[in-house]
């Protein structure tokens, strides 16, 4: 089977799955979720965004595209967020083809500097990200790491 990724916004009928399936993972109200992929689907502003990697029925992986991702820098936005591939798929490239869609798809709404924030060290530069420098997490103890990539 192949790995396809979709958009929310041209799948509406798969926006309370995937705020469940993101809720699991993050522990985020999946209240949330479900009113970012509304605002999402109703397209008014091109931020928030959602996607799925999709192996047939199977969510593989996701991340969206915040305003702010919980952090103090409200000016480093829009933020991506809640990157997430299952275990079995991890090792696949799944989240390097996730990154780019995202990437190319924010820069056709003419966002081509986007920003995450991460514990990881090393793993997104593999996929153009660089490390930009540390954010103080909202009733985070430490500062994490926050990265930009600039759309060539």
């Amino acid at each position: 089977m192949s790995m396809e990724i979709i958009k929310i916004r041209e799948h509406e009928e798969l926006a309370a799955r995937a705020a469940e399936w993101f809720y699991q993972k993050w522990g985020v109200p999946m209240e949330a979720y479900l009113g970012s992929m509304k605002e999402c689907i109703e397209g008014k502003e091109c931020v928030p965004q959602w996607y799925l990697a999709m192996e047939g029925d199977t969510i593989a992986g996701g991340l969206g595209v915040i305003e702010n991702d919980f952090h103090d820098r409200k000016d480093l936005m829009p933020n991506v967020c809640a990157v997430y591939v299952e275990e079995d798929y991890r090792c696949r490239g799944i989240a390097g083809k996730l990154l780019g869609f995202v990437c190319d798809d924010m820069a056709a709404y003419g966002m081509e500097t986007l920003y995450l924030i991460t514990d990881h060290t090393s793993f997104y530069e593999r996929y153009g990200w660089e490390f930009l420098c540390m954010v103080q997490g909202d009733d985070e103890p430490a500062k994490t790491r926050m990265y930009i990539h600039r759309q060539k």
